[in-house]
């Protein structure tokens, strides 16, 4: 089938024009490796974590500095900004919780997975510290430009922040994943006209170009959709079957504590929704939002929204327990998100505004307050959250 036209991107520059050749070239081979078609999630798993090819693992800018701004708002190169880009008051919020599951649990190290620009980890140790919390921070990373990234930026916290190369055995503290979950290769499936689950892959056109092409789902990935939705003929979504897996292990190896994921995403009664259905994929290049991830590969973002429920249901069955699930609005005014706002001095004004601004951003239902979903799991917890006291949506999911 025809891949849908592109949205209007910015020309790439000619270092990333080279390198985005080199990895359409290097999926061209994958998908004749396996046959003239290539699953998605596989397509997804090559065009980001390819070994010094992939969006995560090649060295180019991929989140914005927070040098420059509009309106308090980082725009400088880059496809994306996070939260913790945004303004250190998020980091500040989150470790207002993480200071209590470290206080419940007698741990004192928190673990990090895509730690970004190392923002966050920033933010958190500083404001960890104002607390009077001497804790010790692990990350793991994928990329090397952004484990670099943080090395120079944590520097000044010496052998407090270390980088581990694969995930402990055993592990007790606090975990934190902001927009990890979302960058997992998912599969994508389509519902045929005769009710039966098609798998969507990546083949070549006779141009030798990038097109869709839909085949019949195989046995597990076909009952993994129909447990979860009825059948809607030409629907089309994705399902994070390797997500999953991820939660379910961390049943094995967090053995006392939580973990936050933040990320963006629904419930699965949302998620499923039958107007929507076109999925939620979406590509991010050069602060450029679209939803073709054939085009630019190696060079642009691709994501998926996060089905939580499936989230929560993979750490139940790790033994996990579900601590609590709210929006992000909510979890950062529980954690003291105002009262950090309130310790600054809005006697100049135009200052006060640079920092309203994205804090706005973050709270906004119409941007990221919203949007975003923060859901904590984990075991040995013996107190409710903090973050989750007003505004708990676990019953919705």
């Amino acid at each position: 089938m025809p891949r849908p036209a592109a949205a209007s991107l910015p020309a790439l520059d000619p270092d990333s024009a080279r390198h985005s050749a080199r990895v359409a070239a290097h999926l061209r081979q994958a998908i004749a490796d396996h046959g003239g078609w290539l699953p998605f999630d596989s397509w997804m798993a090559q065009a980001l974590y390819a070994p010094g090819l992939g969006y995560y693992t090649a060295g180019n800018i991929k989140l914005a500095s927070p040098q420059a701004t509009a309106q308090g708002i980082p725009i400088a190169p880059g496809d994306f900004v996070t939260a913790p880009e945004l303004t250190p008051l998020f980091g500040q919020a989150v470790a207002r919780q993480v200071a209590q599951i470290l206080a419940d649990t007698g741990t004192h190290t928190v673990l990090e997975f895509g730690a970004g620009t190392g923002a966050l980890a920033d933010s958190v140790l500083a404001a960890l510290d104002a607390l009077g919390v001497a804790a010790q921070y692990r990350i793991l990373e994928v990329s090397a430009d952004l484990r670099a990234r943080q090395q120079a930026r944590l520097a000044p916290y010496g052998a407090r922040v270390q980088w581990l190369d694969a995930l402990p055995e055993r592990f007790a503290g606090c975990v934190l994943a902001n927009e990890v979950l979302d960058a997992m290769p998912v599969s994508l499936f389509r519902w045929g006209e005769d009710g039966t689950v098609q798998e969507r892959g990546v083949t070549l056109d006779p141009a030798g170009e990038f097109a869709w092409q839909d085949r019949p789902a195989g046995g597990p990935l076909a009952r993994a959709v129909a447990g979860r939705m009825p059948p809607l003929p030409g629907y089309v979504s994705e399902i994070n079957l390797q997500a999953e897996a991820w939660m379910q292990a961390m049943g094995g190896w967090l053995a006392h504590g939580a973990a936050l994921l933040l990320d963006y995403g629904f419930p699965r009664r949302e998620y499923y929704h039958p107007q929507r259905a076109s999925g939620t994929l979406m590509c991010h290049l050069r602060h450029h939002a679209h939803a073709d991830p054939l085009t630019a590969p190696g060079v642009q973002d691709i994501t998926a929204h996060v089905d939580f429920t499936a989230m929560a249901d993979a750490a139940l069955d790790a033994g996990l327990q579900v601590l609590g699930y709210t929006s992000q609005a909510r979890f950062l005014m529980n954690a003291g998100l105002a009262e950090l706002l309130a310790g600054h001095d809005p006697a100049d004004a135009r200052a006060y505004a640079q920092l309203v601004a994205p804090v706005q951003k973050l709270l906004s239902e119409a941007e990221m307050g919203e949007l975003f979903k923060v859901l904590a799991v984990g075991r040995g917890i013996p107190s409710p959250l903090r973050g989750f006291v007003r505004g708990d949506r676990l019953a919705a999911l």
